[in-house]
This record gives C-alpha cells, structure tokens and sequence, in this order.
C-alpha cells in the first residue's frame, strides 16, 4: 500500500514539474527561484540561454520523476522510504 502511494507521489510530483515546464513554454517565461527579494523569472526575450536552461532542467527533472514512480509500481525500482 505504502509503495502505490510513493509512487503515486513521485508521478504526481513529475507531471506537477512537467506542467510547470509546458506553462512556462508557453507562456515563455519560467520561475526560476529569486534574486534576492525579487522573483527571478527568466523569460524568452530577456535571457534566452537561462529560459532555455532552465525549461531543460524543468522538463528532464519532471521525466526523471515520473518514470521512477512508474518503474515503482510495475517493481524494477526501489521504492520511496516513508515512515
């Protein structure tokens, strides 16, 4: 039961990420943590290496996180550690 739900989490967590990743591409400006008190946003026009590192970073980390959870569920991965 506790497996299931792990890896439920980890895919949902992957398609959140995902999200996020197709939103900010389509919208062409991605969150990007902040610079000091400011949102650091960077966005297509502005800063298009920085957009484009960190949509890779987004769209590879919400992959990685979804396929763990699948690979949990059908037993070729070790699940997460919930206590």
């Amino acid at each position: 039961m506790l497996t299931s739900l792990g890896a439920l989490f980890l895919i949902a967590i992957g398609s959140g990420v995902l999200a996020v990743a197709y939103r900010g591409w389509r919208d062409g400006e991605l969150p990007a943590g902040s610079k000091g008190l400011q949102a650091y946003r960077p966005n297509r026009e502005d800063n298009p290496v920085a957009f484009h590192a960190f949509l890779a970073l987004y769209i590879c980390g919400g992959i990685a996180l979804a396929v763990w959870g699948l690979l949990v569920l059908v037993g070729m991965a070790p699940p997460l550690k919930l206590r």
